[in-house]
């Protein structure tokens, strides 16, 4: 599949695009912009998809996951501890199609503030 390019202000992560239902429906709306949120150690963004929840969803992410978040829908990118987490884990707010994986590390968002923008693109 394609790769995908998140750019935040003075932040950019891209990611390997997963061959799932959801990297498709994304893919195919690419590019675009929206505002950022954060909830703990997570940012998730508004995404123009709707797709339904696949059978691996969950809302344990590993280090590096790109989910999208069916309760928004929005892309979500945890990085470390959310308000749910237990223990050191990466735990979002409901289960998620994960649809991408970081290609470098995803502890580098811990910068990008909620209200900046981000640009969503496929990498050229």
């Amino acid at each position: 599949m394609a790769r995908i390019r998140f750019e935040f202000d003075g932040q950019t992560l891209e990611a390997d695009m997963l061959d799932t239902a959801s990297a498709k429906a994304i893919a195919a709306k690419l590019p675009y912009e929206a505002r950022v949120m954060t909830w703990g150690d997570e940012v998730y963004f508004d995404v123009p998809v709707e797709t339904p929840r696949e059978a691996d969803a969950r809302e344990i992410m590993q280090p590096g996951d790109i989910a999208y978040w069916l309760g928004g829908p929005c892309i979500a990118i945890g990085f470390g501890r959310t308000p749910v987490s237990r223990g050191d884990e990466i735990r979002l707010a409901s289960p998620a199609n994960v649809f991408a994986k970081a290609t470098s590390d995803v502890k580098a968002l811990k910068s990008v503030k909620s209200g900046s923008r981000v640009k969503v693109s496929l990498v050229k």
